[in-house]
């Protein structure tokens, strides 16, 4: 139904267009138009610059999946998400809340590795200190570390043996494309095994509350409705916002 509205809107805007440039030609009125010039030029540092700022706007447009896929963004939200599942408190805290914690947390965590990719790759780039391949090569070195330093072996040998590629003396030698998959799974298992821990007292009480109503013969009464009471009385009362970043901070053992 909405095309069908839509469709008159359309034909309308089209035929203004067609009048308009009808009459421009008719009355001799300029019409504006666009040009993209690739003339010659001789000085060869503003060419360099426009690159610089192609190659940002690049980054920026893959940032989240680099914030997503390469950082320690996946296991906080998952971890965050099970926890309120384990709550039962439906969309409480909402999406919004838990994926700004999720962020500032993984900007906390990733510190470390986003300062030295600053001062050692973007400053020496834009300065023209090194060249762009340096500039990649050093950005690079710090945020596999920090991967390999979470990634399990049994994960990198399932992605080695996908790729057929042999294996190497040093975890450092193996490329981006074989260690980011492998990272991705292994946040994943973490994140899990993680969640699990913090679902299984939550389970407990849930078990607890079933059972009581159970023998007292109310079984028409949600168990949830009375599990939600004591299950964020036992979170606030064991302090567990500050139990739960404290666990996800010392899984990276930084």
């Amino acid at each position: 139904m909405k095309s069908y509205k839509l469709f008159p809107i359309i034909v309308i805007t089209l035929i203004s267009v067609v009048i308009f440039y009808t009459n421009s030609y008719a009355t001799g009125v300029p019409a504006p138009s666009l040009s993209i010039n690739l003339g010659n030029t001789s000085n060869p540092p503003q060419i360099a610059n426009s690159i610089k700022i192609l190659i940002l706007l690049t980054i920026l447009a893959i940032a989240p999946s680099i914030l997503i896929m390469m950082t320690s963004f996946t296991r906080i939200i998952i971890v965050l998400a099970i926890l309120r599942q384990a709550l039962g408190t439906q969309q409480m805290p909402p999406n919004q809340i838990l994926i700004g914690i999720a962020l500032f947390l993984t900007f906390f965590i990733m510190g470390p590795v986003f300062n030295n990719i600053y001062t050692n790759s973007y400053k020496p780039l834009m300065d023209n200190k090194i060249t762009l391949e340096q500039a990649y090569n050093s950005a690079q070195t710090p945020i596999k570390q920090f991967m390999l330093k979470q990634t399990r072996e049994k994960d990198l040998a399932l992605f080695l043996r996908i790729s057929h590629s042999k294996n190497p003396k040093n975890p450092e030698d193996i490329s981006l494309n074989i260690v980011i998959p492998a990272f991705i799974i292994s946040e994943l298992k973490t994140a899990f095994e993680i969640g699990f821990i913090i679902y299984i007292p939550f389970l407990i009480i849930d078990m607890v509350v079933a059972s009581v109503l159970m023998s007292m013969g109310m079984m028409m009464l949600p168990p949830v409705m009375i599990s939600l009471p004591f299950k964020l009385l036992l979170f606030v009362l064991v302090d567990g916002w500050n139990l739960v970043v404290m666990s996800i901070f010392k899984s990276y053992n930084l």
